[in-house]
């Protein structure tokens, strides 16, 4: 008599990834949105400096001298919708009366005091501007890998959340350390840093951080896959990455031109979908359009315009247009902290938008 023994087929490898449910088209959404395209140019960048130095540096070249160009067409114009969104967003004097009405004379007395005393003050302003930078990069990482999760039915656990939270925060928190003139060269004195074991210390801190950049996301969808959790949108994860990339492989100042840029382009993408879809009428070519020209406009009045009020008091323009432009991004922040929750509202609505394009 022969014994058979049964064999089980084993349960193949579970794609923990799906295309998700996109705000526009999954290509615009990968490229645009989730930082497809900015990956692509961050490799090449980084990379493209080892194999042809030359075409790299004409390549980065002629992007800077057309950045006063790009600097308006997108980052002045996001910047900008920020404020036109609050204006234009459904019931939101009602919802947010502080940021309709009080932030605005907060930050024009608040910008005039550190015009007026640009030495003991100003020169904190704009640390405080640009150490909270990373910070807002991160937050908004963080929003928008959550927004697709919602979209394509993902429901993260408190958990999750959690992880992903800090996944998108270890680019910050390295951007604080490795900041010139910002983070905590801020915040301790330059004698305390320069001493070899705070340098040193420093520097392993930096380099444990870079590594968490991309190895957080990672045990956050394994962590998933475990537990078979729903797939989530591989763009919750790119968007993520992303974001981390920017600051990790670049040189400080290209990190800052790259993230600047493609940071606002995100931005401007998205707030300009969840404006179309709280006002349908009249067509979204035309609502588009109309919502990019105000926020051009105005763009261009804040950055362009309204330093030379400052000069034209007697003040300096440096200072002027320094502490202009860390006004209107600290102002940024803090409406931004709270016209993109998704949890109430049009956001919401929108954010649980019916799974129309789920794979």
């Amino acid at each position: 008599m022969t014994a058979t023994t049964a064999v089980m087929p084993r349960p193949g490898v579970r794609w923990p990834f799906r295309v998700g449910n996109t705000l526009v088209h999954p290509v615009f959404d990968y490229l645009v949105i989730g930082g497809g395209l900015s990956v692509l140019v961050t490799a090449y960048l980084a990379w493209g400096r080892r194999f042809s130095p030359e075409a790299a540096a004409g390549a980065l070249g002629a992007y800077q001298l057309h950045l006063p160009l790009v600097v308006l067409i997108v980052n002045s114009a996001h910047f900008a919708a920020s404020t036109v969104r609050l204006y234009t967003k459904p019931r939101a004097r009602e919802e947010h009366r502080f940021l309709t009405a009080g932030l605005p004379l907060v930050t024009l007395l608040a910008l005039f005091l550190a015009v007026l005393l640009a030495a003991p003050l100003g020169r904190h302003v704009f640390a405080l501007y640009m150490t909270w930078s990373p910070f807002h990069y991160s937050a908004q990482a963080y929003g928008l890998a959550m927004l697709y999760c919602y979209r394509s039915g993902a429901s993260p656990t408190d958990d999750d959340r959690r992880l992903l939270r800090t996944a998108c925060l270890v680019p910050f928190l390295r951007a604080f350390l490795d900041s010139p003139g910002a983070g905590v060269e801020w915040f301790a004195p330059a004698w305390m840093l320069d001493l070899p074991a705070a340098a040193a210390l420093r520097q392993g801190l930096v380099a444990v951080l870079s590594a968490l950049t991309f190895a957080v996301p990672v045990i956050w969808i394994a962590g998933l896959v475990r537990r078979q959790a729903p797939r989530v949108p591989f763009i919750s994860l790119l968007v993520v990455l992303s974001n981390g990339l920017w600051f990790v492989v670049l040189r400080y100042i290209d990190a800052f031109a790259v993230a600047t840029v493609f940071h606002g382009l995100q931005y401007l993408a998205v707030v300009t979908v969840f404006h179309v879809k709280d006002h349908p009428r009249g067509g979204w070519l035309a609502q588009t359009a109309g919502f990019y020209a105000a926020c051009l406009g105005l763009g261009y009045l804040l950055f362009n315009a309204w330093p030379y009020a400052f000069v034209g008091m007697g003040f300096g323009l440096a200072e002027s247009m320094l502490l202009v432009v860390a006004a209107i991004n600290i102002h940024h922040f803090i409406v931004d902290a709270y016209i993109w929750r998704l949890r109430k509202g049009s956001n919401a609505r929108i954010a649980a938008a019916p799974i129309l394009e789920a794979s």
